[in-house]
């Protein structure tokens, strides 16, 4: 047992090279420009106002982009301490076109899916650029996504992101992982081919397509709403693009409870999207699984040896994720309970029916739909 153990870490160490090595040819090419630069109608949707909130949002208003541009945010409570950030926005910027809407309705369990059928009554243009409220970007942000949906081949376009933390060690922790862990296996996925992710971090469509699709209230009772939309689109016949370009997802778990919900709710998701995959991606734990193979060997000197070459490749390629995100470098200890942490998660996940969202107790089904418990 503990040499097939070993030889698990082993296969991790080499994925782990694999995925540095991608990362660093992950590079951004120079900025493609739509000529024109057509109207865009950017979608917020808010909830609670999270640490780094209203610089997150800032970023929208700074971008260089010569069309017409619609901000929407919208929350679904007029107490929702996210209105009183936006409204500021609003006052902030005199003269651009920002609407703050606060609307009740649901249409399913998805409660983010609802704000964004809401808000998209309001939108005024045929380009549509949503992203999660956590998310912040570069200048050239709305430049690149309308530069890709120019062709009209491209129904959807959506960019990886890394983790930004905004608060303490347990933030720290979440972007790690965000930067060292869920980037590079987008990387490796999008490299060989096995994977076509769309995620909330920027979902960019025209809206023809979104209309094509059944709109935003296709998605209403799915957890993985953001998946969902990429399928839905592929299978109407565009095509999905995850150019190299990178946003900023801003972490603010603030306790080791919030952080594990959170991370436990997201490996459930994948989980039942993809069994075989989420199964697969196990070896890529190679530290954990070389100190187990350790234990089950009792320190045999080959599974040292093993647990060596499993850090070394995990020490380089966070290295790697760091230069490429311009992260802090993350120290020893973070890295290692960053590791057992990961791997806590992916075990657990095998054992849980039902996830934290937002407060609420939600039950997955096999396809990721939602129902409350």
């Amino acid at each position: 047992m503990g040499v097939a153990v070993l030889a698990f870490s082993l296969a991790g160490a080499g994925y782990l090279v694999f995925a540095g090595l991608r990362l660093r040819a992950f590079r951004d090419e120079a900025p493609g420009i739509a000529r024109p630069e057509p109207p865009v109608t950017v979608l917020k949707p808010l909830h609670g106002d999270e640490p780094g909130l209203a610089a997150a949002l800032e970023t929208i208003f700074a971008q260089d982009y010569a069309g017409e541009v619609q901000v929407v945010f919208g929350v679904q409570a007029a107490a929702d301490p996210a209105r009183v950030v936006a409204e500021r926005l609003r006052e902030g910027h005199p003269g651009r076109d920002v609407a703050v809407i606060v609307d009740p309705r649901t249409y399913g369990t998805n409660r983010k899916v609802s704000n964004l059928i809401n808000m998209t009554r309001h939108a005024r243009h045929d380009v549509l650029v949503l992203a999660d409220s956590d998310i912040s970007v570069e200048r050239d942000w709305l430049r690149r996504l309308a530069a890709e949906l120019a062709d009209p081949a491209v129904g959807v376009v959506s960019l990886p992101y890394y983790g930004r933390p905004e608060a303490g060690l347990w933030s720290r922790l979440a972007a790690l992982g965000v930067t060292a862990q869920f980037l590079p296996s987008v990387v490796v996925g999008l490299s060989l081919g096995m994977a076509r992710p769309c995620m909330g971090s920027t979902i960019a469509l025209r809206r023809e397509v979104l209309d094509k699709i059944g709109g935003f209230e296709a998605f209403a009772d799915l957890l993985a709403d953001d998946y969902a939309i990429g399928q839905a689109v592929r299978a109407a016949g565009y095509r999905s693009l995850v150019p190299p370009v990178l946003v900023a997802h801003g972490c603010a778990e603030a306790s080791p409870r919030e952080l594990f919900a959170h991370e436990l709710r997201w490996a459930r998701t994948v989980r039942g999207l993809d069994p075989a995959g989420f199964a697969g991606s196990g070896i890529a734990h190679a530290t954990v699984l070389a100190l187990i193979g350790v234990a089950l060997t009792g320190a045999a000197p080959a599974s040292l040896g093993v647990l060596l070459l499993a850090v070394a490749a995990r020490l380089w390629m966070v290295r790697q994720a760091e230069a490429r995100t311009g992260s802090r470098r993350a120290g020893w200890s973070l890295i290692a309970l960053r590791d057992i942490l990961a791997f806590a998660v992916f075990v657990s996940s095998f054992f849980v029916r039902a996830v934290d969202w937002r407060g609420t107790r939600f039950r997955l089904d096999a396809r990721g739909g939602l129902s409350e418990v």
